[in-house]
């Protein structure tokens, strides 16, 4: 309460002060901080951010803050945001000046599409797995899944909450300043889609941590659920948080666009040379690339061709890159982007003319296509926070714009190191098909970062070139960075450990009373899975460091607990609906479908 009452009066008198938003102290110890704290140690100290708006939403004000610790170590994610934006703005500066072209520095940007489920409430408070984990553990297919792709970009049932959902959720966020310029159905049954305009990556930070906020307490009181886990359902879509990423001058030049670029500078070679450097840090960082994605539901999304590959490779398309290898050969022509033109053929008609389309096609198999005037980093997990995802992004390329230019100024030609770069990290460019079997054989071959399991793509965090890489670009130091992967790890683990927990519990309070009362079902099988569950729970726990715990918590999750959710799904499809005490998958999947079985009228 911003108020105090008058001792001598005994008034109310108003007690609001700035310097109360300025800066703040509080507990640190209490956060996952990975040793940085401890209670003994325990200072946080909070410092306001300026450069992203503040929230006022009923009688809250929220405060976006960078948070550290007594010795400065960030204890947060958005502190190490802004260092990565200072690392690339200065390096940036400083290559564009020895490129001819004098600027103030580079800002990066971002635009972050939010996919999510909305399903009915009621439904969700009979799966305790999808309050407790965010996923479903267990639950046989409907016969209805995505096959008829009939969800994907249709109109959303005007008589159903969803629409009514999603228009309270972009009002909401309306009134914090957060403009939701789209919302629409997505791939799979009662998935959807919402995306803001882009802007500063830090503000957009912020705003998409309110906007899932928001998304759960008005879902709630549309009788829905929000489900933001990257993969609450089995055998349909997951939901990612595609990270649209750009760079530009602060004077608006866009650094991705080769019109722009080449209008600011007046030097065609300044775009290749950017691009060339960009290429080299996907190749000689795409372990952290991987790392920045390692979230836990993620796991069962990654290349399963609703998202790309566990390869990190970048689609430049058939039109860039051949100006690339040209340029790489010698050519110093200056990139003009081609087009096509199509002709729906009526023309005869009168109303529908030619018209044209970028040369490039569009690659949703790429973990990082080029799109024109940005990368969309796709593969990024619906719940993420994207901070380190754009630490990551802001940080590499720094590093490559420091490559380019120390070389520069050791005597090299620009143009002449540009190329030098690209002919040895072209290999990160792929522009076929992501999806296909063979392509991470090719991978391999190439010799590109290819790191299946999450908990491997963690521990890269800690690796000599890594803690090489942040400390010269004063983005971490060596005890941040092992704060960072303990946490990250214990967070993987401790995520397993409560699914496998709630797959016990579902088991003994639902299935196996279920089979019981009917007669009929893997019996025997569900009785011999309890105690295998309650093993690996108990070796995780006895595991001697953050990295056993992580390799043994995801053999139970993607091995032990996906053999068991198949005797429990097996379950499921002999037992009378009547004596199925869970809610299935036709019960979840399908309220925003003609007809609607959840409306009442």
């Amino acid at each position: 309460a911003m108020f105090a009452f008058d001792m001598a009066s005994g008034e109310v008198k108003w007690d609001f002060k700035g310097k109360d938003l300025i800066k703040g102290e509080t507990d640190g110890s209490s956060f996952p901080n990975g040793g940085l704290r401890a209670t003994h140690t325990a200072g946080g100290y909070l410092a306001i951010d300026p450069s992203s708006p503040i929230f006022l939403r009923g009688d809250t004000i929220f405060l976006p803050s960078c948070f550290v610790s007594y010795f400065g170590h960030a204890l947060d994610e958005k502190t190490p945001v802004h260092r990565s934006v200072q690392a690339l703005s200065d390096q940036g500066k400083r290559l564009l000046g020895l490129l001819g072209h004098e600027t103030e520095g580079l800002v990066a940007n971002i635009g972050l599409e939010q996919e999510i489920f909305l399903i009915p409430r009621d439904a969700y408070h009979r799966r305790p797995d999808l309050q407790i984990t965010g996923r479903t553990i267990m639950g046989k297919d409907a016969p209805r899944g995505q096959e008829m792709c009939d969800h994907y970009m249709a109109p959303l049932n005007a008589m159903g909450p969803a629409l009514a959902c999603m228009q309270e959720i972009q009002e909401e966020c309306f009134k914090m300043g957060i403009p939701l310029k789209t919302r629409h159905r997505e791939v799979a049954p009662n998935q959807f889609e919402f995306a803001p305009l882009f802007g500063t990556a830090s503000t957009q930070i912020d705003n998409n941590l309110m906007v899932m906020q928001i998304i759960e307490e008005v879902a709630a009181k549309h009788g829905l659920a929000a489900l933001l886990h990257e993969k609450p359902f089995n055998n349909v879509n997951g939901s990612g948080k595609h990270n649209n990423w750009s760079i530009a001058t602060k004077e608006g030049a866009m650094m991705l666009n080769p019109k722009s670029l080449n209008e600011a500078t007046g030097n065609p070679e300044a775009f290749p040379i950017v691009m060339s450097a960009i290429v080299s840090a996907i190749d000689k960082h795409g372990d952290l690339m991987r790392m920045s994605i390692a979230s836990p539901g993620n796991d069962f999304r990654l290349g399963a061709c609703e998202a790309p590959p566990a390869i990190t490779s970048t689609y430049l398309g058939d039109d860039m890159t051949a100006y690339l290898d040209a340029f790489a050969a010698g050519s110093a022509a200056e990139y003009n982007p081609g087009t096509k033109t199509f002709s729906l053929g009526v023309e005869g008609l009168g109303h529908l003319s030619e018209f044209t389309v970028p040369a490039e096609d569009r690659n949703r198999t790429s973990p990082f296509p080029y799109g024109g005037a940005r990368f969309e980093y796709r593969a990024v997990g619906s719940t993420q926070n994207v901070s380190m995802v754009n630490t990551v992004l802001n940080t590499i390329t720094a590093d490559a714009f420091k490559t380019v230019a120390d070389r520069i100024e050791a005597g090299e030609k620009p143009a002449d190191v540009a190329r030098d770069l690209y002919n040895t990290h072209k290999r990160a460019v792929f522009n076929g098909n992501g999806y296909d079997e063979s392509w991470p054989a090719e991978a391999d071959k190439r010799g590109i970062w290819r790191i299946d399991s999450g908990v491997d793509a963690i521990q890269t965090l800690t690796s000599d070139k890594n803690i090489k890489l942040f400390g010269e670009q004063n983005i971490f130091t060596k005890d941040e960075l092992e704060a960072r992967q303990e946490v990250l790890l214990d967070h993987y683990t401790g995520t397993v450990e409560m699914e496998a927990l709630c797959m016990i519990d579902m088991i003994k309070q639902h299935v196996l009373p279920s089979v019981k009362e009917s007669g009929v079902g893997p019996q025997a099988e569900l009785e011999a899975a309890l105690p295998v569950l309650e093993d690996a729970v108990a070796a995780i726990h006895a595991a001697g460091t953050a990295e056993e715990k992580g390799a043994l918590a995801r053999v139970l999750r993607l091995e032990t607990m996906m053999d068991i959710r198949e005797t429990c799904d097996a379950a499921e499809a002999v037992v009378p609906a009547e004596n199925w005490t869970l809610a299935t998958y036709n019960d979840l999947l399908f309220m925003d479908m003609y007809p609607n079985p959840h409306d009442s009228f």
